[in-house]
């Protein structure tokens, strides 16, 4: 495998399936499946889900409500949705710890640094809930934070485009995929991977980011493998 450790990052959105929100219990073991794999090849996997299948900070201060309240519930949202991964993970044979950046003993070990490495290092998922624990930032920060203070190889990040694309190809037709692209090109372009405290941190620390469809059967396999499936995004 190309990559040892990996920060796989998944949007809230994903577990909703074909439904309007929630969680789509078909999907969750779709995804626990494909884990399983790159899991028996020996990767060590860390995982930063979204909660926008549930509450989404922004969309509630939108419509009035408080921004930091917001983003808490939000933070909430994501535990759910690793509570969630987490029980299909076990379902599928998996050993896994949910940590999370807020305390709440009673069904997550509170997040630190050591620890969550020593979970990788014996070959349990672990599973960064509440995002950074801290209002105004997002599930991709969160996301590239943890994966830098784990030592990850890369960020991946599952979504259902498979790469980033001139423009939206859910919207343009005449959109064209780039293979790879450095962090210069992307901020040269203007085109939207992560949001901008996200991406400088990656930039910063020189850690990759790829972006490919992880609805696709075997994608996840193959990008842990090296093959070319998605966008590449380096220095």
């Amino acid at each position: 495998m190309k990559y040892n450790r990996i920060l796989l990052k998944l949007s809230g959105e994903a577990l909703m399936g074909d439904r309007q929100y929630g969680i789509d219990p078909k999907r969750l073991a779709e995804y626990a499946a494909e884990i399983k794999q790159i899991h028996e090849k020996g990767v060590e996997i860390a995982i930063v889900i979204g909660g926008g299948n549930i509450f989404r900070g922004v969309s509630g201060a939108s419509n009035g409500m408080d921004r930091v309240q917001g983003d808490y519930m939000g933070m909430l949202a994501t535990v759910i949705n690793g509570m969630a991964l987490q029980g299909a993970l076990e379902d599928a044979g998996m050993q896994t710890r949910l940590q999370t950046a807020l305390k709440i003993e009673a069904i997550a070990e509170p997040y630190i640094k050591r620890r969550a490495v020593r979970h990788l290092e014996k070959g349990r998922i672990v599973i960064f809930g509440a995002g950074t624990g801290n209002p105004y930032f997002t599930t991709d920060t969160a996301a590239v934070l943890r994966g830098v203070e784990v030592h990850a190889d890369v960020i991946l990040k599952g979504t259902r485009v498979d790469g980033i694309y001139t423009a939206d190809p859910e919207k343009d037709p005449t959109a064209t995929k780039y293979d790879t692209l450095t962090f210069n090109d992307v901020l040269a372009k203007g085109l939207n991977v992560m949001d901008t405290t996200a991406f400088t941190l990656s930039q910063e620390n020189e850690l990759p980011i790829i972006v490919f469809d992880m609805n696709k059967p075997g994608n996840l396999v193959k990008v842990c493998e090296g093959e070319l499936v998605g966008t590449t995004v380096n220095v």
